[in-house]
C-alpha cells in the first residue's frame, strides 16, 4: 500500500474522491444507455426519414413541378436539395460530440455505406446528407437545430461542476476528521516533551469531542501530578536543609582535618543537589517578564564561573533591552555553565547574538558530548546519562531546568554536537 497517502486527510480525501469518480462513471454509463443511445437512434431515424421522403418526393413529382417542390421544402421545412458536383467544396462533419458520430454511423447503415455527411457545402452551413437517384448524387441540407441537441454538452458541463464541488466537499469532510487529529497529535507531542499544551476545543463530532475531552483530562491530571510532585520535592528539600546545617556545623567542630574536609564536601554536594530540587520545584513560574539588559546579565553570570573554568570565552553581541524573566534566565544559564564545567572539560564558549525572531544564547564545551538519540532524553527530569557524561554526581535536573525555562519564555532549547567535538547548548528566546 505504498501508493496510499500517509495522512488520514489524504487517505479520506482519496477514498471519497474515488467513490465520487466511480459514481460519476456509473452515471455516465447509465446516461449513455438510457438517454444517449435512444437519442442517437431518434436522430438517425429523422435523417433517414428526411432523405427517403425527399428521394420519394423527387422521384414521384412531375418534372415541371419538381422546382416548385424543392422551393416548398426549402421555405416550409428549411431543407435544400441540390445536385452534387465534383467541384463542390465540402467541410466534413466534426467527430464531436460523439452523438453526431454515432448518428452518422447508424444513418450509413440504413442509407448505404456511400452516404456522405458535411457540415458546410460551398460555404453554406447545415447538416448535408448525400443520396442517389439513379446515377445522380444529390445533397440534402437539414437544419442543424433539428439534429443538434446540446443536452450532452450541458450535462458534461454540469457534471464536471458537480464533480468539482463534490471533491471540494470531500476535502472539507476529510478535513473535519483530520484537523482535530492533527491538533491532538501536536498536543500529544507537546506533552511528550514535558510541556502542557492549551486545552483542545471539545467540539465537532461526538467521537472527536470525546477524545479531546479525554486528552484534556489527561493533560490536567498530568499537570496536577507534576505540581504535586514539585510541591513534595520542594517540601522535602526544604526540610533537609536544617539537618544538613547541623551536620556542617558538627563537621566544622571535628578535630580531624581530613574527616572535616570530606564531610564539608559531602554537605556542599548535597546542598547543591537540594538547591537544584528547589529550583526545579518552583522555577519562578510566577516571575514577570521585564525589559532587561541581557548582555549585562549574561556577562555577570558567566564571570561568576570564570574561576571554575579552565578557559571561558565570551562572544556577546550588544543588544537593546529585551523582555525576559531575569531570575529564570540566570538560573538556566548557571545550569548550562555548571554542566559545561562538570562534563565539558572546562573549555567553555558563551555566545549571545540577535536573531530575526529573537535572541540566541549558547554555551559550548569540548567534552564527550551527548549521542544524537539521547539528547531529548537528557532534557527530562532526573535523567543522568552516565554513558555520555562520565560523572555520576548531580541530580539529573540541570538540563530539565533549562528546558522548562525555555518553555516558560516561549522559546526552544536545543542540544547539538559541536564541530571539532563537544556539546553545543542553544537557548532560543523569541522576541515578545
Amino acid at each position: 500500500m505504498r501508493f496510499l497517502p500517509r495522512t488520514i486527510l489524504g487517505r479520506a480525501f482519496l477514498l471519497i474522491g474515488v467513490l465520487i469518480a466511480l459514481s460519476v462513471a456509473a452515471s455516465v454509463t447509465i446516461f449513455r444507455h438510457a438517454v444517449q443511445e435512444p437519442r442517437v437512434q431518434q436522430m438517425a431515424e429523422l435523417v433517414v426519414s428526411a432523405v427517403n421522403l425527399t428521394r420519394a418526393a423527387v422521384l414521384s413529382s412531375a418534372p415541371e413541378w419538381r422546382g416548385a417542390l424543392l422551393e416548398e421544402l426549402r421555405d416550409a421545412e428549411g431543407m435544400r436539395v441540390q445536385l452534387a458536383d465534383a467541384a463542390d467544396v465540402i467541410q466534413p462533419m466534426p467527430e464531436h460530440p460523439s452523438e453526431l458520430r454515432l448518428m452518422m454511423d447508424e444513418a450509413r447503415n440504413r442509407l448505404g455505406g456511400d452516404t456522405r455527411f458535411a457540415a458546410r457545402l460551398n460555404g453554406a452551413e447545415g447538416l448535408w446528407v448525400s443520396f442517389r437517384i439513379g446515377g445522380d448524387e444529390f445533397w440534402l441540407s437539414l437544419p442543424r437545430e433539428h439534429i443538434d441537441h446540446p443536452l450532452s454538452q450541458v450535462l458534461l458541463a454540469w457534471g464536471s461542476m458537480v464533480f468539482l464541488l463534490a471533491l471540494v466537499g470531500a476535502y472539507f469532510i476529510a478535513r473535519q476528521v483530520a484537523w482535530p487529529l492533527k491538533r491532538l497529535e501536536h498536543a500529544a507531542h507537546e506533552v511528550g516533551e514535558g510541556h502542557m499544551p492549551p486545552p483542545l476545543p471539545e467540539r465537532g463530532a461526538q467521537e472527536i469531542a470525546t477524545v479531546s475531552h479525554a486528552f484534556n483530562q489527561m493533560s490536567s491530571d498530568l499537570a496536577a501530578s507534576e505540581r504535586e510532585r514539585a510541591l513534595v520535592l520542594a517540601g522535602i528539600s526544604h526540610d533537609l536543609r536544617t539537618p544538613l546545617t547541623r551536620v556542617r556545623i558538627a563537621a566544622e567542630l571535628t578535630a580531624d582535618a581530613s574527616l572535616r574536609e570530606g564531610l564539608v564536601a559531602d554537605v556542599e554536594q548535597m546542598d547543591a543537589v537540594i538547591q537544584q530540587f528547589l529550583d526545579y520545584a518552583r522555577l519562578d513560574e510566577s516571575e514577570v517578564s521585564v525589559p532587561t539588559d541581557v548582555h549585562a546579565l549574561v556577562r555577570e553570570v558567566a564571570q561568576s564561573f570564570s574561576a571554575q573554568a579552565r578557559s571561558l570565552d565570551l562572544d556577546l553581541q550588544p543588544l537593546p533591552q529585551f523582555s525576559v524573566r531575569p531570575l529564570l534566565l540566570k538560573r538556566a544559564l548557571s545550569n548550562l555553565l555548571e554542566n559545561a564545567i562538570k562534563y565539558g572539560g572546562g573549555e567553555i564558549t558563551v555566545r549571545l547574538h540577535r536573531m530575526d525572531s529573537g535572541v540566541e544564547l549558547s554555551v559550548a564545551d569540548r567534552g564527550a558530548g551527548i549521542p544524537d538519540e539521547l539528547r531529548e532524553t537528557a532534557k527530562r527530569p532526573f535523567m543522568r546519562l552516565q554513558t555520555a557524561r562520565s560523572d555520576a554526581g548531580g541530580s539529573g535536573l540541570g538540563l530539565a531546568i533549562v528546558e522548562r525555562a525555555a518553555h516558560l519564555h516561549g522559546g526552544k532549547f536545543h542540544l547539538e554536537g559541536r564541530e571539532g567535538g563537544g556539546l553545543l547548548a542553544r537557548l532560543v528566546l523569541p522576541d515578545r
